[in-house]
């Protein structure tokens, strides 16, 4: 009878993961497998957290292996319930909730713990490290109450955390102990280059500094520093290092000195048991970065699965930083030192800084700032050997297509397979290869398959040409639609570059996401202020440059320069005292023309642009924004109210939708109707969103148009009340908002995205109640730039023979 072999992998993270992975895939079946993993969370990649403290992530947008995954691959996983004691002699784990398992291998990936600095005071609330999920809550709860944040760190991981709290609203002081941030990255150019970039996003520096204690009762109030000065702060972000978790190993007696202690294959000083990543120390070297962690579970893999395979001999290392537009890359021996030569390109103009660092005619460094694109090829070459004499020009300056393609070529060709091309997501260069052999031919399906350039972005340039590579002629024309000749960048990619990067102005976007046009067109600069108001609704102030001159005054601007003004009237329903007033500004200002809309609403036609100040003034009515794309009209019938045909009231569900959602920025003009039976003389089925009343109930109609391209609206949902028209309404406007492109109205992205699409998205009582209170969000901060609006039951006081509509 076979037995199959029990292991037990005593943490869930990226290193421990990754192992699995490679040994289901060369030893499927081999083992019986039990995960025991800390945190509450199926694997997700550590290295993203810096994007879900900036809110351009969330948890799901970060998972690497979601639940399904382990079930498919019949792994037992206990999460939350981290092993507190490992019996080596009755081979067997114990967890935290009394769980016991045997195990005949068990692999240690306990990774490592964030370094808090032993000072006076650090034990109080609001002193965190930076380290996982919990720690990213924790930030930005303290965020909506506290203002006044700390990054005791000035390294990769302090000033991701900085950059994230200062999209959290926080004024952020980075303190750093030496005179250069980064020192351990970057050489003084680079780090004073990076220093500037960041204090003019808002960060602030205090470089020289030791902390020596941190004060407050219970909670942190600040820091006091050896010099005698102080700060303030209400937050207190230790970044200054990890260390690995080897409390485990110590305590079952497995042999550690900063690490727990492997060979080249991994194993620990007790036969069965092996330990990778953060807590491994190799060759008295411990590891924080993700490569040399993939890099040990492909060989420990090997091991598992009783391949012979060379064990792992170390790792050259690199950085990569990308905050805010700014990319920084740096590998190797980047330090003048004797022996060495160095070659720099430097551009203040344009923010671009390059040095490369050669010894024996090999390259042992690089250092890139503004423009990593080469980073990836200068690794692979730093890690290979190859003399780089007669080249050192052309590795400065970048692979010239036109000159040096066959050197870039031959560099893609000597990479070794097992190479890792992308560190984020550890995908290699021989699952490149594989993912093109199955008939991916463009960078878009290369990141479906493998999740290679899926998460920073920092290997594209290194995909695309392993892409070419393998793929040749029959490699896809990538697209380069922008939403302007400004930009290359489609809608999505500006938005997630806003939100990941946490632009806050039309101007700072076209800068970070390198608009070809530094000043926009008419086509993207409404567009990106659009966006801005609709990502960042309570901090986002709105762009009157970047509006259309109808927006800009409020009125449409006609073919002979005057202008229209339409002031709103709430569902086609107005009262004497609002018509008397109409009039009386139309006769004061010798307006030509006064017409009934289509919408139930009148227009004000030919007045002049110095009349509009005071004609609204005197209005004292709310913009009907006829101009806007926003909310333009809810059309209605009478409904039951007078109608006996009507089985709803219509003009009182009508002007609950308007007064609801005027205002609204939306993509593209909006248009509702409201008709108080199926017969719809309000017609409502072509409209962006129709609502017609049915016996008991109402059925929500959208998609609909009747301008130059009729199209009938589709049956999204029926519903029993008005409160939940208002619930579906106020979700299916935000959805749309949120998702569809700039000026495309709600006909063309229900075609282009399916009907079935957007009911699958509001489907969820849970998701419509988060897209009502984004909507909600973006109202609140909404103003009419004439008057204030008046409150529902004084507005419907006015309104005759109507008694029923004021309760």
């Amino acid at each position: 009878m076979n037995h199959t072999k029990k292991l037990v992998l005593v943490g869930n993270g990226m290193a421990g993961i990754r192992t699995l992975e490679h040994l289901l895939k060369i030893a499927p079946g081999a083992y019986d497998i039990t995960v025991f993993g800390a945190e509450p969370h199926p694997n997700y990649n550590r290295i993203m957290l810096s994007s879900v403290l900036a809110g351009g992530a969330g948890l799901q947008d970060i998972v690497i292996n979601d639940w399904n995954w382990y079930e498919e691959n019949h792994i037992r996983l206990y999460t939350g319930d981290p092993v507190i004691a490992i019996d080596t002699d009755k081979q067997q784990v114990r967890s935290r909730s009394g769980v016991c398992v045997a195990y005949d291998l068990l692999l240690l990936a306990t990774g490592s713990n964030a370094f808090i600095l032993p000072l006076p005071g650090a034990d109080k609330d609001g002193v965190i490290g930076f380290r996982d999920i919990h720690d990213c809550e924790m930030m930005m709860e303290t965020a909506k109450a506290y203002k006044k944040a700390a990054v005791i760190g000035g390294g990769l991981l302090g000033l991701e955390a900085a950059r994230g709290l200062l999209n959290l609203g926080m004024d952020v002081t980075v303190i750093h102990i030496h005179e250069q941030i980064m020192d351990r990255q970057l050489d003084e150019a680079a780090s004073s280059m990076l220093r500037r970039e960041l204090e003019e996003q808002g960060m602030t520096f205090l470089v020289n500094k030791r902390t020596a204690a941190i004060t407050g009762r219970r909670r942190v109030e600040g820091l006091k520093f050896a010099d005698g000065s102080g700060l303030e702060a209400d937050l207190v972000v230790m970044a200054v290092g990890i260390m690995p978790d080897i409390e485990l190993a110590v305590s079952a007696g497995i042999p550690v000195n900063r690490g727990i202690i492997v060979n080249d294959y991994m194993e620990t000083g007790i036969p069965g048991i092996y330990a990778v990543g953060e807590c491994a120390e190799h060759r008295g070297i411990t590891y924080g970065l993700v490569a040399p962690l993939y890099e040990q579970g492909g060989v420990l893999a090997q091991r598992l699965a009783g391949i012979e395979a060379p064990g792992y001999r170390g790792s050259v290392t690199s950085t990569k930083l990308k905050i805010s537009g700014v990319e920084v890359f740096s590998a190797g021996c980047y330090q003048d030192e004797p022996g060495t030569r160095s070659l720099r390109y430097q551009d203040e103009l344009d923010g671009v800084y390059k040095k490369i660092v050669i010894k024996d005619e090999q390259l042992i460094g690089a250092v890139l700032f503004g423009d990593t694109s080469d980073g990836a090829k200068l690794f692979s070459l730093i890690k290979s050997g190859e003399s780089v004499t007669g080249r050192e020009k052309e590795l400065l300056l970048g692979f010239n297509p036109g000159q040096s393609e066959t050197s870039g070529s031959l560099v893609l060709e000597q990479m070794p397979d097992d190479e890792i091309v992308c560190g984020c997501n550890g995908v290699s260069k021989g699952a490149i290869g594989e993912a093109v052999a199955a008939g991916c031919r463009s960078l878009a399906e290369i990141k479906a398959c493998t999740k290679a350039s899926a998460s920073c972005g920092g290997c594209k340039p290194l995909v695309e040409g392993l892409l070419q590579l393998y793929a040749g002629a029959e490699t896809g024309e990538p697209v380069k639609e922008g939403i302007c000749g400004c930009t290359t960048l489609d809608r999505d990619a500006i938005i997630d570059g806003i939100r990941e990067m946490g632009l806050k102005s039309v101007k700072e976007v076209m800068h970070v996401l390198g608009w070809d046009e530094p000043e926009g067109c008419s086509k993207c600069r409404p567009a990106l202020n659009y966006y801005l108001g609709m990502l960042w609704p309570l901090d986002y102030v709105d762009e009157k440059e970047s509006r259309f001159t109808n927006e800009r005054y409020h009125a449409n601007i006609q073919k002979d320069g005057t202008y229209s003004v339409v002031p709103r009237i709430y569902g086609g329903v107005t009262s004497p005292a609002d018509l008397k007033k109409i009039a009386a500004v139309a006769e004061k200002y010798n307006v030509p023309l006064v017409k009934f809309t289509g919408g139930q609403r009148l227009d004000l036609l030919g007045v002049k642009k110095e009349d509009l100040p005071g004609i609204w003034s005197e209005l004292n009515m709310p913009s009907g924004h006829a101009y806007g794309k926003t909310l333009r009209t809810v059309k209605t019938c009478v409904g039951n109210t007078f109608c006996r045909f009507g089985t709803q009231d219509a003009m009182g569900m009508g002007i609950r939708l308007e007064k609801a959602f005027e205002r609204l920025n939306a993509p593209s003009k909006v248009k509702l109707a409201v008709s108080g039976c199926p017969r719809n003389c309000a017609e409502a089925t072509i409209k962006d969103l129709g609502v017609v009343a049915i016996d008991g109930g109402w059925g929500i109609y959208v998609g609909g148009n009747g301008g130059i391209k009729v199209r009938a609206a589709e049956l999204l949902c029926t519903v029993k009340t008005e409160d939940e028209v208002m619930e579906w309404t106020g979700a299916y406007l935000q959805y749309y908002r949120e998702q569809a492109d700039w000026n495309e109205r709600t006909a063309h992205w229900v075609e282009r995205v399916g009907l079935e699409s957007i009911k699958q998205a509001l489907a969820s009582d849970e998701t419509r109640k988060q897209l009502v209170g984004r909507i909600e969000e973006a109202l609140s901060t909404a103003t009419d730039p004439w008057r204030e609006i008046i409150e529902d039951r004084e507005q419907l006081k006015n309104f005759v023979q109507l008694p029923e509509l004021i309760q």
